[in-house]
């Protein structure tokens, strides 16, 4: 039996205008200027500094607007070349306004000088008396070292790779007995296949003690126990006092687990963030201001618009030059709509920044982390008639610049609870009072999530135990077993 329905379906699609502007407001100030340069690449029709002044040009054109009449169609669509000479639809274009400020600074990416991490090792190779295979074991292993110091892929998996990549062909045997020779390098736990392994070089790297001995039969025999803090366990399994474990434990804690991260120079890209705004205090005022490198001096090319002279002063318009016109035209439109959208990505950081630093205005005339509103996505959006989208597109990505430091913009929200009096408070100012108890709290006792919850409703704040937990997690600060001290 064949039916027939109606189905109604309300649905929006965005443009690709409209998605590559959302992309566009998402990139923070560096990676915006890599976009502008790709675009610049792209477009020939889209040129980069100030655009010089041709009056002959203009006074020329100024009143040409109804001198080309075009029967012919193009590509299905007629094509109005006036529309892109006229100089009242093709404007300066420069980007600028007087809320921008000038930052000159950070425009390159430093590197750390030095030897490579890779070379450090590669150079105490050298040292050791190696057979040929040994020699590209070793150099192989050193290679694949990561930057915490570890390799991280099996013998078997490294077994293949020699025998692929080197026609070096060898047994897992060999390349253990190599890798032992790789642990002898400094700095001490390089070369380490887990946290275990790399401890336990370290150890029997160190002048031999009461102490260094007993942590090196916890790592090698009970590290289970150790990583769980069973302390109970360590002290029945080795038949120790409490003062020699803690001794031992403290032999523990004053190693490395990242030896690769030690290293100075393994030329690794020292990371700056270049803040996309900047908020002073001025006479007691906020001022904000917009990364200057944000409003690029763009305009659409002169030489284009040429083109479009001599194919609407052309009598005979032949097919090629149709062709090309198109691809004029199609060019024209996106330099104009890439500028525009320039323009628009401006706006909307300045505009849905401003109104976060109205809206945290206490806290950016202290830097009381406690002053901090409770201000959710929606609450911004509401107030500068905006998508909640393009506020998080925002807020995700950029830093602001302030008299307390550069911050991730993100960080000013919060949801809100209520306190026992009533009033909306800051989950942010909760977990920082979390985050103080925990601070203060006995570590041969640890506080339980239970016993925390009891703490902030005895301050004000009654919440329940599981959000504590959840809390906690948020902040990266494990349970009250693990946060155990003898």
């Amino acid at each position: 039996m064949l039916k027939q329905h109606l189905q109604f379906k309300l649905s929006q699609k965005l443009s690709p205008q409209q998605i590559q502007l959302m992309k566009l407001i998402q990139l923070p100030t560096q990676a915006f200027e890599q976009r502008i340069k790709q675009e610049l690449e792209e477009n020939p029709a889209l040129e980069g500094g100030k655009e010089e002044k041709d009056t002959d040009f203009d006074a020329e054109f100024e009143n040409s607007n109804d001198d080309f009449n075009d029967n012919e169609s193009i590509n299905a669509e007629d094509i109005n070349v006036d529309e892109y000479l006229s100089d009242d639809e093709i404007p300066d274009y420069r980007t600028q306004a007087n809320n921008y400020s000038s930052d000159d600074d950070e425009k390159s990416i430093p590197y750390a000088a030095g030897t490579s991490f890779t070379q450090h090792l590669i150079n105490q190779l050298n040292t050791y008396r190696l057979t040929e295979e040994e020699r590209d074991i070793a150099e192989f292993l050193v290679g694949s070292v990561d930057e915490s110091g570890y390799i991280r892929r099996s013998l078997s998996d490294i077994m293949d790779d020699l025998a692929f990549t080197q026609n070096v062909y060898t047994t897992e045997d060999n390349i253990e007995s190599v890798l032992k020779i790789v642990h002898q390098l400094d700095p001490a736990g390089v070369g380490a296949r887990n946290l275990q392994e790399c401890l336990s070089i370290q150890l029997h790297r160190k002048e031999k003690t009461a102490d260094t001995d007993l942590a090196i039969a916890i790592i090698d025999n009970a590290f289970d126990a150790f990583t769980k803090k069973h302390y109970k366990k360590l002290l029945q399994k080795f038949d120790i006092s409490e003062l020699q474990l803690k001794d031992a434990i403290s032999e523990i804690e004053h190693l490395n687990p990242k030896p690769g991260g030690s290293y100075a120079g393994n030329n690794r890209i020292v990371e700056h963030v270049v803040p996309d705004f900047a908020i002073k205090i001025v006479d007691g005022e906020l001022e904000l201001t917009l990364n200057g490198r944000n409003a690029p001096e763009l305009h659409v090319s002169r030489e284009y618009n040429n083109m479009l002279k001599g194919y609407k002063d052309s009598k005979d318009k032949s097919k090629s030059q149709k062709d090309a016109v198109l691809f004029i035209k199609q060019k024209l439109d996106a330099a104009k709509w890439f500028i525009e959208a320039i323009k628009q990505r401006q706006q909307t950081l300045f505009v849905t920044m401003s109104a976060i630093m109205h809206y945290q205005k206490d806290y950016f005339l202290t830097g009381d982390e406690r002053q901090l509103k409770p201000m959710i996505l929606k609450d911004i959006a509401d107030e500068i008639d905006m998508d909640v989208s393009t506020v998080s597109r925002v807020a995700n990505s950029k830093y602001v610049d302030t008299p307390y430091g550069t911050k991730l913009i993100k960080e000013f929200f919060s949801e809100s609870m209520k306190n026992d009096q009533g009033e909306d408070v800051s989950t942010r100012e909760i977990k920082k009072i979390l985050e103080t108890v925990i601070e203060e709290e006995d570590k041969k006792k640890p506080l339980t999530d239970e016993a925390l919850a009891k703490i902030l409703k005895e301050k004000g704040y009654p919440i329940a135990r599981r959000t504590v937990a959840k809390y906690r997690e948020q902040l990266d600060i494990p349970v009250a077993r693990l946060r155990k001290k003898i």
